[in-house]
């Protein structure tokens, strides 16, 4: 049930035509080093033709495989191990590497993302920015290449991309003891393995290139975005399922628990809440004497601009923020999703998450001390939330009572910009998924109410014509239709 959720949602979500921003460039770019062709060959010549294509600079002294060494894709490539071109493992898909490079899907795009930084789009940004060869590029290779922060195994290349080890963690300590017969989980976490079971865990890693952390060359600042850069957009579990590579079966549900959608989608909008207001707290918080306007809502102020006798009213009055017109207003996605979230699954920490929300903004609008000071009394808010989040037991009806409150009068007309509104309805989709993968809704009804979904998402396809009143009129036509369902 839950593989089959996972791939309605994967059609689902390719059909309405959303374009995740932060994979957009990756899904257009063939597997680096090979034709379109090529890309159908087996996943040995894909290894081969990268190796003898890398420069001398790519290739590492050999380095013991201990704990906290890269040991590169090519050590994963085996058919003893992720390697095979059939998913006819007795444990494991075993093919994992083949779906993790697939040429078509978004489910390809962590294995082209330097490819694409060889692209005519990547080199204009880079000369606009001054800063050379994108492939070389600090600035570029903190996300489009393996972040790397250990010594690398001389079968480690640049140019496999966003591989592995990424995700997982350097193998170097735990890549012998998870094939060895009796191993476990917790010991291969023990030995580096990171733990993407643990919603927190997992959100710690992808939020690093999706959203940003504090390390070189994993921030997509505004100068970047105004060189060409494609906006960043997360939702922690949409994007993990659209980057799944193994099936969770009884055998992943023995060994790591069984996943809980409803639980990653809210701790993961906590934590992208927390990392954004610490990350702006600190010294990625201002540009020279300007804010860093990567922070705030982009559509608050691209804008069509008219300029005639009568006033034309751009903008929506939002009731979640206290703040003047004509105040770029902090971009607040993950603070709609955590006010009804909140208000069902932590009613005792709602209301001063509520309060903590609408100082913030309101400091935004005094001076950069006091936002600071706001932003951090939020982030803890946000951190108790994913806490809670995290540790409270899946509740039955809780996934339709979020999607009522997101579409409810409370929420809704909060809908005032594109950032938020694009993450309600990824919301909305995640949460019918959620309740597909937990049997509260079969994947027939699911089904039946894609158009419903599939509007809201078209209502969200091209900010340029994003009309906030159509799309609260298509969200609460998608929630309806999810209602119908309880």
């Amino acid at each position: 049930m839950g593989f089959r959720g996972r791939s309605i949602r994967i059609r689902a979500a390719v059909a309405a035509g959303l374009l995740l921003a932060a994979l957009a460039l990756l899904t257009v770019i063939p597997i680096a080093g090979l034709s379109n062709s090529a890309g159908q060959k087996s996943l040995f010549s894909a290894v081969l033709n990268a190796a003898t294509s890398a420069t001398s600079l790519d290739r590492k002294p050999a380095a013991t495989a201990t704990r906290g060494t890269f040991t590169g894709v090519a050590s994963c490539a085996g058919t003893t191990c992720h390697g095979r071109m059939e998913a006819d493992g007795k444990v494991v898909r075993q093919d994992e590497l083949q779906r993790w490079q697939e040429p078509s899907t978004q489910g390809g795009a962590h294995s082209r993302a330097f490819a694409v930084l060889g692209g005519a789009r990547s080199r204009q940004i880079a000369a606009t920015l001054g800063i050379g060869d994108p492939t070389a590029a600090t600035e570029c290779l903190g996300c489009h290449a393996t972040p790397t922060s250990g010594p690398r195994g001389d079968r480690f290349l640049t140019q496999d991309g966003v591989g592995c080890e990424a995700c997982h963690g350097p193998a170097g300590g735990w890549i012998a003891s998870h094939y060895a017969v009796g191993a476990s989980h917790a010991t291969n976490v023990s030995n580096g393995l990171v733990p993407l079971d643990r919603p927190a865990a997992r959100a710690a890693v992808c939020l690093d290139c999706h959203f940003g952390s504090d390390r070189p060359g994993q921030f997509v600042t505004h100068r970047i975005m105004a060189a060409g850069h494609p906006r960043i957009a997360f939702e922690l579990d949409l994007f993990s399922t659209l980057q799944a590579h193994h099936d969770e079966d009884a055998d992943y549900v023995s060994r790591k628990g069984r996943p809980d959608s409803l639980r990653l989608w809210a701790v993961g909008q906590a934590l992208a809440l927390e990392r954004s207001l610490s990350l702006y707290a600190g010294a990625r918080g201002t540009e020279g004497v300007f804010p860093e306007f990567y922070f705030l809502d982009c559509h608050s102020c691209h804008r069509r601009i008219y300029d005639q006798d009568s006033r034309v009213k751009s903008w929506e009055a939002n009731p979640g923020r206290p703040i003047p017109p004509g105040m770029p207003p902090y971009n607040d996605e993950n603070i709609i999703m955590l006010s009804a979230a909140a208000q069902v699954a932590a009613p005792a920490l709602a209301a001063r998450f509520e309060s903590d929300s609408r100082a913030f903004h309101a400091a935004m609008g005094r001076d950069r001390a006091s936002s600071v000071a706001a932003a951090r009394r939020l982030a803890a808010s946000a951190a108790a939330l994913a806490a809670q989040f995290a540790s409270a037991p899946p509740g039955g009806d809780m996934a339709f009572a979020i999607v009522e409150r997101i579409a409810g009068q409370a929420i809704a007309p909060r809908f005032t910009d594109y950032e938020g509104s694009v993450q309600a309805v990824m919301g909305l989709d995640t949460l019918l998924n959620a309740l597909v993968k937990s049997g509260r809704v079969t994947v027939g009804a699911a089904a039946g109410i894609r158009a419903d979904i599939n509007r809201a998402y078209a209502a969200v396809r091209e900010p340029n014509s994003f009309r906030p009143g159509d799309f609260r009129m298509a969200l609460g036509s998608a929630a309806r239709g999810i209602g119908a369902l309880r």
